[in-house]
């Protein structure tokens, strides 16, 4: 039975039977038994479906993974142990040295870093373009040997609205996939698969965990991107995502092990743009005696490989304890989505018409440039995190925060409490002030992630740390 967001948030994953806990247990274990040693080799050889390892699978993460994969969409999730891991791991998992991807400037400034700096180090560089810049700018930015297209939904911390739909197109255009972190909307506020996006990423140490409790990720594959022709697929609303079974060690669809089908002609791929191989996909996977994830695995090629090479390798899994605690998380998100989004927009309207502030981005004001956008993709509303500014220098900004009372100074952003940030002294420190304007960030940006907090007790604190 097809069951909407709020059911999916309690029930999802995990569907205990007679005498078992209604609470998803926590599997503590490492290893897991079995009676002969042909079963083991033939998890090994990726024949069978099961547990023998909690760095490739475990039962708890794995239920945890199937309720973010049923609140996405998805036909496929695997749970890291940070959302830098998942961001990570997305790119690097159809990226080889000698490749290349673009992504937008704005993005969360630890991903900005990933990727200019660190995974050029890897050999794979990645070409930041503004999500403003028109049709022609942008496709100018894709190479031969571009792999995928990364944005955020809504940035961190500029607050930004991402055009998914518009840059699906493009990315599709060029044969490659659109990759979308969605931390901040939650898929109770969007799904960016309904719109055109092929994977989608959180960290779900923000609001899906929504505690500050835990740290983790999230990558869930749409199974819309057919590797081997480099074409985008309808996406199928007749698929949808089974429970968790005992054992699997993936959450699939019903389709699982049948071969990708292509259902639409090949897009066109402009000359000399984009368009490459993804060879790590459609070729023979040496470590795994030649075996080709799109043949042997269909539509979650891209999650198999996520889990049996990638995480195999270097291992950025999360704790089953941190599942755990993630999942308590997941089941009042519908609730407290909406009561930041309800507390955001009333404080973002107080500072709209204070004098003392400068500036203000946040989506859900009608006099912002992104309203129209929020309106087509977070119509429900969009997130708490409001960027402000206000008049005055630097310092003076730094002096209203160290006032506030109850509102904190946090390096957190999304969770139940209300905390305060100014990136370009915090988390963008590392940027020079050149980066900082690349990346849509304003020296006096303060960055307000709104709690669940009585909004009247938020703007009393705001209040007073002005006077």
């Amino acid at each position: 039975m097809k069951q909407n967001l709020e059911t999916l948030c309690i029930h999802g994953g995990w569907h205990p039977t007679k005498g078992q806990p209604q609470q998803l247990p926590i599997y503590q274990s490492t290893t897991f038994k079995y009676d002969t040693s042909e079963q083991m080799a033939r998890l090994f050889d990726l024949e069978d479906e099961g547990y023998f390892y909690t760095r490739l699978a475990n039962p708890t993460n794995d239920a945890v993974a199937a309720k973010i994969n049923a609140l996405e969409g998805g036909v496929g999730c695997v749970l890291t142990s940070s959302g830098q891991a998942a961001s990570f791991y997305a790119v690097f998992n159809i990226c080889q040295a000698g490749d290349h991807f673009v992504t937008s400037n704005n993005i969360y400034g630890g991903t900005f870093n990933l990727f200019g700096v660190t995974m050029k180090k890897l050999g794979i560089e990645c070409t930041f373009v503004d999500p403003d810049w028109d049709d022609e700018r942008i496709h100018a930015a894709f190479r031969p040997n571009t792999k995928c297209f990364f944005g955020e939904t809504i940035s961190n911390p500029g607050g930004c609205v991402f055009d998914i739909e518009r840059f699906a197109r493009i990315a599709h255009e060029h044969g490659v996939p659109l990759i979308v972190d969605n931390t901040f909307a939650t898929p109770i506020n969007c799904r960016p698969f309904e719109w055109g996006a092929d994977i989608v990423t959180h960290s779900t140490t923000k609001y899906m965990d929504g505690h500050a409790t835990q740290v983790g990720g999230a990558i869930i594959d749409s199974g819309n991107f057919d590797w081997e022709t480099g074409t985008h697929r309808p996406s199928r609303p007749d698929l949808q995502p089974l429970p968790c079974r005992e054992g699997s060690g993936h959450h699939l669809t019903s389709e699982e092990t049948a071969p990708a089908q292509v259902h639409s002609a090949p897009l066109p791929t402009r000359e000399g743009q984009g368009g490459g191989s993804f060879s790590c996909l459609t070729q023979p996977d040496e470590s795994y005696h030649g075996l080709t994830y799109t043949k042997a695995f269909g539509r979650k090629a891209y999650i198999t490989k996520i889990v049996s090479q990638l995480m195999r390798d270097l291992g950025s899994i999360p704790s089953p304890q941190n599942c755990f605690l993630l999942n308590l998380g997941l089941e009042t998100l519908h609730l407290r989505m909406q009561r930041h989004c309800e507390n955001a927009q009333r404080v973002a309207e107080w500072l709209e018409q204070n004098p003392k502030v400068g500036w203000i981005n946040y989506c859900g004001l009608p006099s912002n440039k992104y309203y129209a956008l929020a309106q087509k993709y977070l119509p429900g509303g969009s997130c708490g995190v409001i960027a402000f500014g206000l008049k005055g220098t630097r310092e003076e900004a730094i002096r209203f925060m160290d006032r506030l009372q109850f509102v904190s100074i946090a390096t957190h952003v999304a969770d139940a409490r209300t905390c305060v940030l100014h990136p370009a002294s915090h988390t963008h420190r590392q940027l020079s002030d050149e980066q900082l304007r690349q990346a849509g960030i304003a020296p006096d940006l303060v960055r307000l992630s709104v709690g669940i907090e009585n909004v009247q007790d938020i703007i009393a604190d705001l209040e007073q740390a002005m006077a």
